[in-house]
C-alpha cells in the first residue's frame, strides 16, 4: 500500500459553480485531477481527502460528488474542511459514502502500517491575530477535538505511529509553534501531519517537511499542481 493526500476538492455539489472564477488554473481541475489520480493511484492505495470536498449545502447534493471519488481507484479517507456544509452528521455521511470510502471525525482508522485520525483543525490565536471571541472558542473546541482523535488512535493500535490529517493547517512557517503542534509533539507517536485549506500564495507559507522529528505535508489540490502527492512512509529522517 502506498500513500498519497489530496485536499480541496471544490467539487461542484449540485451547482454550477465553475472554479475558474479563482484563475485559469482551476478550469475543469476535476478532469484532471481524476486524469492523474488513475495514472497514480492504485486499488491497494490509500489516498487521505483532508477537507473541502464539495461545494454542497445538502448531503443528497454531495452525493455525485462522493460518487465520482468513489469511482476512482483506491481507498479514499475524507475529514471536514470549513466549506463542508453538507457534512451534519459523521453517521449520515457515512451510511452515504461508496464503498472503499471512510469518514473521520475527531476518531481513528487503522490502515495497517499507522493509524490515521483526523478532525478540521481552525485558526489559532498569535500575537498579530489574538482571535475573536467567536474564533477562540471554534479554535479551543478544535484543540479539544485534536486531542480527542489523537486518544482515539492510541486506543486504535497504541504500538503503531500516527498519521494525522487536519484540514486547517496546524502552523505556519513564520510561526515557530502552536498549540496544535504542541499537542502533536507530545503524544509522541505522530509522524506525519497532512493538510489543506491553504491556495494561492498562502500554500508556500504553510509549514512543509520535517519540523521537531514530524513530517508535515500541505496537499491542497491546486498547490500540488491538482495530482494526488504521495506521502512517503515510512516516514524519511530527512527530505
Amino acid at each position: 500500500m502506498r500513500l498519497f493526500a489530496i485536499g480541496d476538492l471544490h467539487m461542484p455539489g449540485g451547482d454550477d459553480k465553475p472554479m475558474d472564477v479563482f484563475g485559469p488554473q482551476w478550469d475543469r481541475h476535476f478532469l484532471r485531477i481524476s486524469e492523474n489520480w488513475r495514472n497514480l493511484v492504485k486499488e491497494e492505495d490509500t489516498v487521505l481527502i483532508p477537507g473541502d470536498i464539495s461545494w454542497a449545502m445538502q448531503l443528497e447534493n454531495a452525493i455525485p460528488d462522493l460518487e465520482s471519488l468513489g469511482a476512482l481507484p483506491g481507498r479514499k479517507i475524507l475529514c471536514k474542511g470549513n466549506h463542508e456544509y453538507w457534512w451534519s452528521s459523521v453517521t449520515r455521511v457515512r451510511s452515504a459514502l461508496p464503498a472503499g470510502m471512510y469518514a473521520l471525525q475527531f476518531d481513528a482508522m487503522d490502515l495497517g502500517p499507522c493509524v490515521v485520525c483526523g478532525t478540521r483543525g481552525w485558526n489559532y490565536p498569535t500575537e498579530k491575530n489574538p482571535l475573536a471571541p467567536e474564533d477562540g472558542k471554534i479554535f479551543r473546541r478544535e484543540l479539544q477535538r485534536l486531542s480527542m482523535a489523537l486518544e482515539r488512535a492510541r486506543q486504535a493500535a497504541p504500538e503503531k505511529p500516527v498519521l494525522v490529517m487536519m484540514h486547517f493547517p496546524p502552523c505556519m512557517k513564520e510561526d515557530a509553534e502552536t498549540p496544535f503542534t504542541r499537542m502533536l509533539e507530545e503524544h509522541g507517536s505522530v509522524q506525519c501531519v497532512v493538510y489543506g485549506h491553504l491556495h494561492g500564495e498562502a500554500f508556500a507559507g504553510g509549514v512543509s517537511g520535517i519540523r521537531n522529528g514530524i513530517l508535515y505535508r500541505p496537499a491542497s489540490c491546486d498547490g500540488i499542481g491538482f495530482c494526488p502527492v504521495e506521502i512517503p512512509w515510512p516516514k524519511p529522517a530527512e527530505l
